[in-house]
């Protein structure tokens, strides 16, 4: 198996206010994914997949590639706006791309052989979860079995704005029996609880609700599942909102299991997740990534 980890990095960081995916973080100005990509060198993934947007391939080049090519395959794949069915219309002024199913759809021609990880590009998993998600790989499940690492909501929070959480329900043997992508979860005034916006009014989020963080392991089967899917929804989804409409993987995960077209294991990592969703998030993240190479989780330089 050439076991492959594909980057979601297409996104245009409007909350942060650039481009996140490559902004320094560690001391010799490494962006976190560049200790994903290292975790998932270490795990054993033999290629890397960065999807990214065609204006942007210069910028990752130069920042992070040309370091890391020596260590592993690389190859880009490139969300375009008008990567859509020819009979569906782009919507005047729209500039947002069509969200995380959209963007690992443009991989469909190179992820035909080998079972590969999807991760966000601005977040910081820990190397427990390639292990976890690199021993499921290898436990002989068959071509219809997928798997996610999750991680309980209160571990997935900003001080800084709210955030949005594939929140997942699972059964007594593991399997994910629902996802949903719900927006606009928060600590509650107090700090001892965690609630989420439901039609402008907030309510109480059970604490140790287990939460995708976009970590999915997959076989090459799920691309033409999801391709179904946003072929099917992406016109509904432009007429309801053609400015904002996104397609979200969790929720179409979601929609696979409960039509029984696959299974998902829910896995837990004993690694603890931190991002930078927004700009004042970005001292507490420098501040963990230098503890963790002071205690020699990760060499001073990593290539």
């Amino acid at each position: 198996m050439k076991e492959t980890l594909v980057i979601l990095a297409a996104g245009m960081g409007s909350r942060y206010g650039g481009l996140k995916q490559i902004d320094g973080v560690g001391n010799h100005n490494e962006p976190i994914i560049e200790f994903t990509i290292y975790d998932a060198i270490k795990t054993g993934f033999k290629k890397v997949v960065l999807i990214i947007k065609k204006e942007n391939q210069e910028a990752f080049e130069e920042s992070l590639v040309k370091k890391i090519r020596p260590y592993i395959e690389v190859e880009y794949a490139f969300q375009d706006l008008h990567d859509i069915p020819e009979n569906v219309t782009i919507p005047e002024d729209r500039v947002k791309p069509w969200g995380t199913t959209h963007a690992l759809l443009s991989c469909k021609d190179i992820l035909k052989d080998d079972p590969f990880v999807v991760c966000n590009a601005d977040d910081f998993y820990g190397r427990n979860a390639f292990e976890t998600v690199m021993d499921f790989f290898h436990s002989g499940i068959d071509d219809n079995t997928y798997c996610m690492v999750g991680y309980k909501v209160e571990k997935t929070l900003s001080e800084n704005g709210t955030v949005t959480r594939g929140y997942c329900q699972k059964d007594d043997e593991g399997n994910l029996t629902s996802i949903k992508e719900v927006m606009n979860i928060r600590w509650n005034k107090d700090h001892d609880g965690v609630e989420y916006e439901d039609n402008g009014e907030y309510k109480p989020m059970e604490m140790g609700s287990p939460v995708s963080m976009n970590f999915w392991g997959f076989t090459p089967s799920i691309i033409g599942r999801l391709n179904e899917i946003f072929t099917n929804e992406l016109p509904e989804g432009i007429k309801v909102n053609p400015l904002k409409y996104e397609a979200l993987l969790p929720n179409h995960v979601g929609y696979l299991v409960k039509d029984g077209q696959c299974k998902v294991k829910v896995l837990t990592s004993n690694d603890s997740w931190f991002g930078v969703t927004y700009k004042e998030d970005k001292p507490t993240v420098v501040a963990k990534i230098q503890s963790l190479k002071d205690n020699g989780t990760y060499p001073d330089v990593l290539f």
